[in-house]
């Protein structure tokens, strides 16, 4: 057998081709450089102190710093049991459910937005109108506050958590976990004693990638919970107020 590692340039063709792949590679990573280095000398000290003065950055600050670990938590918690299971086990509609999984990825943030206030606009309705005096009296409020942030962030950021660990246990060997069936093992002990640790690289790669998915999330939070000064600020949202403002 031939070890690919090992194949070096032949010919003229093949150095044309690593050449093209390079040039286009470096060119995309020049690129982002750039923007780095353009961010970095427009930003001054001064500038940074100054902005943390605002009470209203700090409050944005400590909101999606807050938001984003909840989110990263609660997208874990459905993301292993969701990943597990399209991993380990062919059922009738499989493709279909895998399909539905992808849909806070495919779908513009601000239809997200808009599909969770019409969600919650029609069910709050439907529960007013079963319980009227319950619900008055609990005044539950959802949209525009900062449990609205929250699942704003959690219903685009678990979908990549889900595709995460989905992955990670694809590349886990099924063998170990039958063995420990095998010896007696309930289906729960054989996840948590022999799956699970093997997974932990994926656990944390999928709460890295929901937290900073969470972080950047916009569109959902602009329309699902507002943008309000000092209530449902994130720093995504401080963005837009600030450039809004000039």
């Amino acid at each position: 057998m031939i070890d690919k590692k090992t194949q070096g340039i032949k010919n003229l063709s093949d150095f044309a081709f690593l050449s093209s792949m390079i040039l286009l590679g470096g060119f995309y990573l020049f690129f982002i450089i750039g923007l780095l280095a353009a961010d970095s000398l427009f930003v001054t000290s001064s500038s940074i102190a100054e902005v943390f003065k605002s009470p209203e950055i700090r409050y944005a600050i400590k909101l999606s710093l807050v938001s984003c670990s909840i989110t990263a938590i609660l997208s874990l918690w459905v993301a292993i049991p969701i990943g597990y299971l399209m991993s380990r086990f062919e059922f009738r509609g499989k493709a279909l459910i895998d399909s539905i999984l992808d849909i806070p990825i495919v779908l513009p943030p601000l239809v997200i937005g808009l599909s969770l206030l019409i969600f919650f606009k029609i069910t709050g309705d439907y529960v007013e109108g079963l319980f009227p005096d319950l619900y008055n009296a609990a005044d539950i409020k959802i949209t525009y506050g900062i449990p609205s942030v929250i699942l704003a962030q959690f219903m685009v950021a678990c979908a990549f958590a889900v595709r995460t660990m989905r992955a990670t246990f694809d590349q886990i060997n099924p063998r170990r976990e039958q063995v420990a069936l095998t010896l007696g093992c309930t289906r729960s002990q054989a996840f948590w004693a022999v799956v699970f640790p093997e997974a932990k690289r994926g656990v944390l790669t999928a709460g890295t990638l929901a937290w900073a998915r969470a972080l950047g999330e916009f569109g959902p939070i602009l329309i699902f919970s507002g943008a309000t000064r000092m209530k449902t600020e994130v720093l995504s949202t401080t963005v837009f107020l600030e450039m809004s403002s000039g």
